[in-house]
């Protein structure tokens, strides 16, 4: 065999393993674990640290890649081309055709790409020295195409919004349920990883104590009637109003009285409660849970009373509140147990009206929506547009929710058991 076609062959299988190096390159360095690799580079391991370096301007390495693999091919396919038409004439060119892309496909696209998903970690690893060198050398030729590229989006209509952010939160909860079925994450865990995500899209009229649920003071009780109301409270905070319970005036700390109370010699008549106030924090209902949480830690407070677009008082939110939005809930030994939750022996659960919608999920697994409404006694009448009467049954969004107790106008206890896929509300 003459010298001149054994050294084609040969520079045609080494650029075909060029264009295995870039295809396997490529998808290693975008399926490799961002996590790992940032865990890697802080233990010293200085791949680690090319491959991060790489990935903070992707677009320059799959500009690389694509400058790269076409080059490589379209130089092989050449050559093959030339050799079969010098062998065959020119049907060489069909020979060619055939050859070159099944040996593109299986050896120079499937095969390594197929070994890189598989390994993307240790490939990234052992490929980002040699593509770091390639970027730069191919710098001119792919900044060259990124500008051209650019030119061209701007003919494109854009537009700037949290896409991006929502996508990483949408892979993020994505891979923690998926590792939960897997029983690499443990259920408690991964509620617990989910409401760090949930806290963003909450409000805190969401998660806040209902004015009707609020423990407060009125300031022109006797202050013996004030500290034995501080005492039976499980609360160390407590509100405090004057004339009317809208009109709060202050925060009163269960400290404060106490210290208050040593220093006046322990007697109660001559404490003026008026001076342990401490002012109150007014924030709007419609403040996000994640903005509250960084108010609360900025202030260094733990109680915020919230209102309305009218300045009424709504309820309260508390740095506790926020906190069981992310581990669940949190008890002493001076908390008061109230089991708004029992389950029963047909497979249904008793739950009070006021139960949030949002803890009936977190308990059972179940996923009723609460976007129009908090609570149970909520979503109910919002799906019913009725207030309901005891005895009613109604049926949506699979469940069957069964009215046992209703005082005046407030549904006080619910039955609630899945009841099939009925996607209509009817009584």
């Amino acid at each position: 065999m003459p010298l001149e076609i054994i050294l084609t062959i040969a520079f045609v299988i080494f650029l075909l393993a060029a264009s295995a190096f870039f295809s396997g390159s490529e998808t290693a360095l975008t399926a490799s674990s961002r996590a790992r690799m940032h865990t890697l580079a802080a233990d010293g391991d200085a791949r680690a640290v090319v491959v991060n370096k790489l990935m903070e301007t992707p677009e320059r390495v799959i500009g690389t890649v694509l400058l790269g693999n076409n080059l490589v091919n379209i130089l092989a396919s050449a050559l093959t081309t030339s050799l079969l038409i010098n062998l065959f004439g020119d049907v060489g060119v069909a020979y060619a055709t055939v050859l070159i892309t099944a040996l593109v496909v299986i050896f120079s696209e499937v095969l390594p790409k197929t070994y890189a998903i598989a390994y993307s970690d240790r490939v990234a690893l052992s490929v980002g020295p040699v593509m770091r060198v390639l970027v730069k050398i191919m710098g001119p030729l792919t900044k060259t195409v990124e500008f051209i590229v650019r030119q061209l989006l701007r003919m494109t209509p854009t537009r700037i919004d949290d896409d991006a952010n929502i996508l990483a939160h949408k892979e993020i909860r994505g891979t923690i349920e998926l590792q939960t079925k897997e029983g690499a994450v443990a259920r408690h865990d991964a509620e617990m990883l989910g409401g760090v995500l949930d806290l963003s899209e909450l409000q805190v009229l969401d998660i806040m104590v209902h004015r009707t649920k609020m423990a407060t003071i009125d300031i022109a009780d006797p202050p013996h009637k004030i500290i034995d109301t501080v005492l039976s409270s499980q609360y160390s905070r407590m509100p405090v109003w004057r004339d009317e319970p809208d009109n709060i005036v202050g925060i009163l700390h269960s400290k404060d009285l106490l210290a208050a109370l040593r220093a006046a010699g322990w007697a109660p008549e001559r404490i003026d409660i008026a001076k342990l106030l401490s002012e109150p924090w007014f924030v709007p209902d419609t403040t996000g849970v994640k903005e509250q949480l960084n108010q609360f830690l900025k202030r260094k407070a733990q109680l915020a009373l919230v209102v309305d677009e009218y300045g009424e008082v709504q309820g309260l939110v508390t740095l506790e509140d926020i906190l069981e939005e992310i581990v669940g809930q949190i008890s002493d030994e001076h908390d008061i147990g109230e089991v708004q939750i029992r389950p029963q022996a047909d497979g249904s659960v008793l739950v009070e009206g006021a139960l949030p919608i949002r803890d009936l999920n977190r308990a059972t697994g179940w996923s009723l929506p609460d976007e129009a409404a908090t609570t149970i006694a909520g979503l109910i009448m919002h799906e019913a547009q009725t207030i309901p009467e005891a005895g009613q049954v109604f049926t949506f969004y699979g469940f069957r929710f069964e009215i046992v107790r209703k005082t005046r106008n407030k549904v006080t206890a619910v039955r609630v058991r899945p009841a099939g896929p009925v996607a209509t509300p009817g009584a």
